[in-house]
């Protein structure tokens, strides 16, 4: 097996000023080629620690990503310490100067003269092959020592992800011969962690030591992963799929989707194959559903808007809900949840649509609707479903949680009604 380990340079990072989304995305990729991401280390902007996680994960990895510190600011400390680490010294590369000159002029158009920090960028370690940058100044670097490839790329995410799958992927590919990898993963939801490995008990007693049961809880959700290793891709895939039927068997009454994705893609995936729109009316959440559902890309295929209703007039003047209705049951109430959704069918000209009202925390409550009492409604033009939460967590995990509860209500209801109603 090849190992890795991604080292994230920054105090930033310690901080929690800035959230590192680069070791997430070269874990995927790396996966995708059969690379194991071994460890993942985040130190400050200090010389001793970076040279520290340098000597540590070459013992650990074959492989060691280094990002960030690459910039043209005093506090970017990454080239010249891996110049001393590699033993080199400094040198002015003419590509990548030239490279930088024509960001400024015919990229960035920058007027004026480049400022001296820039021109730096183009200095780096005589001892290092560069990776040219197509979307930034700073170039990545690969070094090799004892046998290791060391890789340095810029901390900006779009500059990494760039020399990512256009330079160090196609590098590690020529290069080594990768094992296998294969995850086979499914997501349920309803049910939290401890009560689907009860039932996956028997089922893990079964597995071969080399076929690895992953449980990846979130709010209302549980993805399971199996992951096993080989050196052929067909085979090993072939290996697996026995397990693989058996764990969806297993967890058949929870089962969303046997595929590595998210409730908010599956939904989508439903409404498109069966050429249907969805909106919501959101008071609690906050438009937060509306949020899942166009993080995927092509969702203006199935989405057409939503309304996001938080105070009682915009319930009652675009969605149509009743005052008197508002006025007896209150604003969190069955009776409430249904006119916002056929208000919304109405109103965004939608085949479905989805309706919530809570009280998300964490004042508002009262005896008879504490914190965390929820309504959801979803419905078509022929019928409406109701469906009451009793939620018990902080404000953003209530919202999270509503939003996972609503859009699997939502899948439901249009898998069981769809020939009925249409």
């Amino acid at each position: 097996m090849m190992n890795s380990s991604v080292i994230t340079i920054g105090d930033e990072l310690l901080i929690g000023q800035t959230i590192d989304t680069n070791s997430a995305f070269i874990g995927q990729e790396f996966n995708k080629i059969g690379l194991w991401v071994r460890r993942r280390v985040a130190v400050g902007d200090n010389y001793d620690e970076i040279w520290k996680a340098l000597d540590e994960e070459s013992k650990e990895s074959d492989i060691i990503i280094i990002t960030g510190g690459l910039g043209p600011t005093a506090d970017d400390i990454t080239k010249p310490l891996l110049c001393d680490y590699f033993g080199g010294k400094m040198i002015v590369n003419e590509k990548v100067l030239a490279h930088v000159h024509h960001l400024f002029k015919n990229v960035f158009n920058r007027p004026g003269p480049m400022p001296e920090s820039n021109l730096k960028q183009a200095e780096v370690p005589n001892c290092c092959t560069i990776l040219h940058n197509e979307t930034g100044t700073a170039p990545g670097m690969l070094f090799k020592k004892n046998g290791k490839v060391f890789i340095s790329l810029p901390g900006v995410p779009h500059e990494m992800k760039w020399l990512i799958i256009n330079e160090v992927i196609p590098y590690l590919l020529k290069e080594f011969k990768m094992p296998a990898i294969v995850h086979r993963t499914v997501l349920t939801v309803g049910q939290g962690e401890s009560h689907i490995a009860a039932l996956l008990k028997d089922f893990e007693s079964t597995l071969p030591t080399h076929i690895k049961l992953a449980y990846l809880p979130n709010y209302g959700m549980v993805k399971l992963r199996l992951t096993t290793f080989g050196t052929d891709k067909e085979q090993t895939e072939k290996e697996v799929e026995p397990y693989f039927k058996k764990l969806q068997e297993t967890v058949k009454d929870f089962l969303v989707t046997n595929e590595d994705e998210g409730l908010e893609v599956v939904v989508g995936n439903i409404l498109k194959s069966k050429n249907k729109t969805m909106g919501t009316a959101e008071s609690c959440t906050g438009g937060y559903i509306a949020h899942l559902i166009t993080s995927v890309a092509g969702s203006s295929a199935y989405f057409n808007g939503s309304v996001v209703s938080y105070s009682n007039s915009v319930k009652e003047n675009v969605l149509g809900v009743q005052t008197k209705t508002i006025e007896r049951y209150g604003a969190v109430s069955e009776e409430t949840v249904k006119e916002m959704a056929a208000g919304a069918i109405r109103t965004l000209g939608v085949d479905y649509a989805v309706a919530v009202s809570g009280i998300m925390g964490p004042d508002g409550g009262s005896e008879e609707k504490p914190v965390g009492a929820v309504w959801v409604a979803v419905g078509c033009t022929a019928k409406t479903e109701t469906l009451k939460l009793n939620l018990r967590f902080d404000r953003k995990r209530n919202i999270s949680l509503t939003a996972t509860y609503a859009l699997n209500f939502l899948r439901k209801f249009i898998l069981k009604n769809e020939t009925d109603v249409f």
